[in-house]
């Protein structure tokens, strides 16, 4: 049966038990008090017990069937009018399962159990929507970066295999170096994938240990660019995956060394601990980045105000996944992050997490 009969029958069966009760009552309270026998008196006539039964009798049926039509008929629209909304919801599913994304409830009227599912459904479907969009556009942008990689070795192969007597050594030098490019594009990628869903075991973590492996391991890329890596800040205890949280620190780093003066820039990455969550700070000096263009550095293969063009970036200048990976990885440890353009150029970084 449907949801719709069910409420008719119980509504038909709740207001049968309602009148069955109140003859009942009347029969305790009233008939059974009235002698059965003649009742006999100076007065006029005076009806006994079973009178009275012969006379009700067939009112009380009546009553009853006419309270078993009204319960029937208006359980069903009082039922059809409180499902109207689950309708409704079920339309709008039915469109989402067909891959219409963009359709909404928007279900009007006062602030019930319907109105709080159909706005939670809304924000799933905004969510969805986004999420998808998100996607689609990730995966274009990583079969473009992919593809490129890829066309170039094909392009260096098939000029070795035309000209015999082309420089070996340097042709192998651009091979390893594209190939090597690929590989940090598949390697990020899959980085990327994890943090999103989240499966990694999560133990206490020093957030200030992994800032010094981290610029230890990016101190050579440093000097080669000039940059001076300032690191300070107290023990930062948190509860994540290290496998994780080094690569956050790493690509926040490596950015800030990247993206910067071509002399004497710097980069300050200080670790703090609050009451309730550890913060990183990573600023660095740089041009100036608009601030309209804050919001777009956090999109897979961004890199500054637009998008990764060059077909043979230095190796150092990584994939246009650092910040991307750094936010889902945030993220996916309940933490924030922030990025705030400087007035005299660069950027400051915070990440907050929950302190263990």
């Amino acid at each position: 049966m449907s949801a719709r009969l069910k409420l008719t029958l119980s509504y038909a069966g709740f207001l049968m038990i309602a009148g069955a009760l109140l003859l009942a009552a009347v029969w305790v309270f009233l008939l059974r008090y009235v002698p059965d026998g003649s009742i006999t008196g100076p007065g006029p006539f005076m009806p006994n017990r079973s009178d009275l039964l012969r006379a009700f009798a067939p009112a009380a049926a009546a009553v009853m069937g006419f309270l078993l039509v009204f319960g029937l008929v208006g359980g069903w629209l009082l039922a059809g009018r409180m499902l109207a909304p689950l309708r409704r919801i079920t339309l709008v599913a039915r469109q989402t399962t067909e891959g219409a994304l963009s359709h909404r409830i928007r279900l009007a009227g006062p602030d019930d159990e319907f109105r709080e599912l159909a706005d939670a459904f809304d924000a799933m479907l905004d969510r969805v929507e986004s999420h998808v969009a998100e996607q689609r556009r990730f995966a274009a942008n990583a079969s473009h970066e992919l593809r490129t990689p890829l066309a170039t070795t094909q392009a260096l192969l098939e000029v070795a295999r035309s000209d015999p007597a082309s420089n070996t050594p340097r042709l192998l030098e651009r091979l390893r170096s594209v190939n090597a490019r690929a590989i940090d594009i598949t390697e990020a990628l899959l980085l990327l994938s994890r943090a999103d869903q989240r499966s990694f075991a999560r133990e206490v973590v020093d957030l200030s240990l992994i800032v010094e492996e981290a610029t230890e391991t990016l101190q050579a890329l440093a000097d080669r660019r000039g940059v001076i890596v300032e690191v300070s800040g107290d023990v930062a205890l948190v509860r994540g995956s290290p496998t994780l949280l080094l690569p956050m620190v790493s690509n926040l780093v490596q950015n800030a060394i990247v993206h910067n003066r071509a002399e004497g820039g710097t980069v300050e990455v200080v670790t703090s601990a609050h009451a309730g969550s550890v913060r990183l700070v990573v600023g660095n000096t740089g041009e100036v980045v608009p601030p309209a263009s804050v919001s777009t550095l956090t999109e897979p293969f961004q890199r500054g105000a637009g998008r990764i063009r060059s077909h043979h970036p230095s190796h150092d200048s990584g994939v246009g996944l650092g910040l991307a990976i750094v936010k889902s990885i945030v993220q996916a440890q309940d933490g924030s992050l922030e990025i705030v353009a400087r007035p005299s150029g660069g950027l400051d970084v915070t990440v907050d997490l929950p302190r263990a």
